[in-house]
């Protein structure tokens, strides 16, 4: 998210962008952060940063995932107040709503039931991060929003098969399908020299390489009768449904609304309620258009030229299943999207390949 919205801005013709790497600004640091904000003294901040990560990670990883979230938007929100910041992006995720939201999901449908429990501590951590924004705005008039993007995907991505999202994931389980249908052993060890999966890399040995390949659910058939010998594991039923947004489009929707957006825009409609309570005023980023993962994996198995078997290993968890945004507040407030999830694939799988 954050290479992306730095693109989106150069692009506009913004010159003076001040970011650092994790290795020259630790945001778990307290300390580190205000000094960072001493001294730069920002006037507009994209707190994109966070520890995120899909199904496995976020289940393995439950107090990781929440104590460093918590953390990174404390110390940023914090000190965007304590150092005159003008105005704050706080990117957050759809998974903050209920495991059972109405679908689509609105966001006055915060806190109104469970959380999927797998993803359960992120999403608390992200839920306190808009409440920072609204409290810090309701008690010292600052002009912090959050907005809540859907599935992104984009260059950059993370292609990890142990941490990654569910569209990286399978796009590059499906490449190495393919490379090891056309006996392509050069792509292949070039893609685990990138990505290195458990510390198998490309100069590791073959039957290291397909063991780990195994693994993770990439297996070669006896069968010759079959079209391809070779078959991809996919988690789940393929049944749940998905909505996704190319990240670079995400990125143009976030500085859109840091330019033409402001706190009073969000709240003024709760203004109007009972007792002048004043919640819900994040924004939900997506297209509003959903499709099961078994679509999916048939979008790119198209793309990557795949012409094996994929199979949904029912017995792997499926996660929530449908995760629509209701996207009339962003509309209303002027943006939508452009790029359709056939050509974003496209997109993002000649990037991995070429990368």
């Amino acid at each position: 998210m954050g290479s992306a919205i730095w693109k989106n801005l150069t692009e506009k013709g913004y010159t003076n962008l001040i970011g650092k790497t994790h290795s020259e600004l630790n945001l778990l640091d307290q300390k580190a952060v205000e000094k960072f904000f001493a001294e730069e003294k920002p006037e507009y901040v994209f707190q994109a940063a966070a520890k995120v990560g899909g199904i496995i990670a976020n289940n393995t990883y439950r107090a990781d995932f929440i104590y460093e979230n918590l953390m990174i938007e404390s110390n940023i929100i914090h000190n965007a107040w304590k150092y005159g910041v003008k105005k704050l992006l706080f990117l957050g995720s759809t998974c903050i709503y209920p495991k059972e939201a109405p679908q689509p999901m609105p966001e006055d449908c915060l806190l109104t039931d469970e959380l999927e429990y797998t993803n359960e501590p992120y999403a608390i951590s992200k839920i306190a991060g808009i409440k920072l924004c609204e409290s810090y705005n309701l008690q010292y008039g600052t002009n912090f929003i959050s907005v809540m993007p859907t599935n992104l995907y984009g260059p950059n991505d993370n292609f990890d098969l142990e941490t990654s999202h569910v569209l990286p994931a399978l796009i590059r389980k499906i490449h190495l399908g393919k490379c090891l249908e056309d006996n392509n052993w050069d792509a292949i060890r070039k893609d685990l020299n990138k990505n290195p999966i458990e510390n198998i890399s490309g100069t590791s040995s073959e039957s290291e390489i397909l063991s780990i390949l195994e693994k993770y659910g990439l297996r070669i058939n006896a069968d010759t009768s079959l079209p391809s010998p070779v078959s991809v594991e996919i988690w789940g039923t393929g049944a749940p449904l998905r909505e996704f947004l190319w990240s670079e489009e995400m990125a143009d929707a976030c500085v859109y609304i840091m330019e033409k957006v402001n706190f009073e825009d969000v709240s003024l409609e709760s203004k109007d309620k009972v007792y002048t309570e004043i919640r819900n005023t994040h924004i939900n980023i997506g297209t509003g258009k959903e499709l099961t993962i078994k679509e999916l994996t048939a979008i790119i198995k198209k793309t990557v030229g795949f012409k094996g078997e994929l199979f949904f290993n029912a017995s792997k968890p499926d996660g929530t299943m449908r995760k629509l945004t209701d996207v009339s507040k962003l509309h209303q407030l002027g943006w939508q999207h452009k790029i359709d999830l056939a050509e974003g694939v496209r997109k993002i799988y000649d990037w991995y390949v070429k990368g």
